[in-house]
């Protein structure tokens, strides 16, 4: 699987087949989207997707994750902020170590869009900036542990053991600090659940995978989606080699994801 060897950024959301509860799973890597719709939010319907890849995976908190070795993964810094804010929004004793959480995030960001727009180097953002930081949001994180706000103190708890995948992007090529990546793509299969309710066989979920799949691909690969298709199907009909959406140089390397076999 050529997703396997490369960082993906993860993410779920709810899905319909069949008029029973159904998820459906994203893998989003720089060239290559794949699709998968399952019957369960488990850890079994996440591995479907890894497929045993041992690359870093970016993703929210949801507890299916927690088994990835914390340096490769990569916790998501939007989703933190939103949690560093409820602790500043519900006041008490967890306001102070908010701000504190929240004063540290935009700081890390700060520095990260100068390294994205070529302002400043990696290796300088991971030796000069990185390590104050880290010290600093594990020095909160402690503190927020130990506060009196119960909800402020279980989410640093729980923060603290894999601290670690707060800054694998630092030191990793190719990986963000953000999942925003899988969340856009997983917005155009949203829209599509709420226009066409879901699927209604497996059948139905095959197609709707494959489909996602292909046209997420194309996008990246700044490939037309119908021509695929075209290619696709004529290539079916005619018993012609079929197109595929692995990346030549993946291919070179006699990378198959057999998830493509059949677009």
């Amino acid at each position: 699987m050529y997703t396997c060897g490369q960082p993906a950024n993860v993410d779920e959301t709810g899905w319909t087949q069949g008029q029973k509860r159904a998820w459906l799973w994203v893998a989003v890597t720089t060239l290559v989207v794949a699709f998968l719709i399952r019957k369960t939010r488990g850890r079994s319907a996440f591995e479907d997707l890894r497929d045993g890849s041992t690359a870093v995976h970016t993703t929210d908190r949801y507890p299916v994750y927690t088994h990835l070795d914390k340096h490769k993964r990569q916790l998501c810094w939007a989703h933190l902020r939103r949690d560093f804010q409820a602790m500043i929004d519900r006041g008490g004793s967890g306001t102070a170590i908010g701000a504190a959480l929240l004063a540290c995030s935009d700081a890390l960001f700060e520095n990260w869009y100068r390294v994205r727009d070529g302002t400043l180097t990696r290796s300088t953002f991971r030796s000069v900036y990185i390590p104050a930081l880290r010290r600093q949001v594990g020095e909160f994180l402690r503190t927020g542990a130990a506060c009196g706000c119960a909800k402020t103190a279980a989410t640093c708890g729980e923060l603290l053991p894999v601290e670690a995948s707060l800054w694998t992007f630092a030191r990793v090529v190719g990986v963000e600090p953000t999942n925003n990546a899988a969340e856009r793509e997983v917005r155009h299969a949203v829209c599509w659940r709420k226009t066409s309710f879901g699927t209604d066989s497996e059948r139905g979920s095959r197609f709707v995978e494959r489909i996602l799949t292909v046209i997420a691909s194309c996008r990246r690969q700044k490939r037309n989606v119908l021509a695929f298709l075209i290619d696709a199907v004529t290539a079916h009909r005619t018993g012609a080699k079929a197109p595929t959406l692995v990346p030549a140089q993946a291919q070179q390397q006699n990378v198959v994801n057999p998830l493509f076999a059949n677009c």
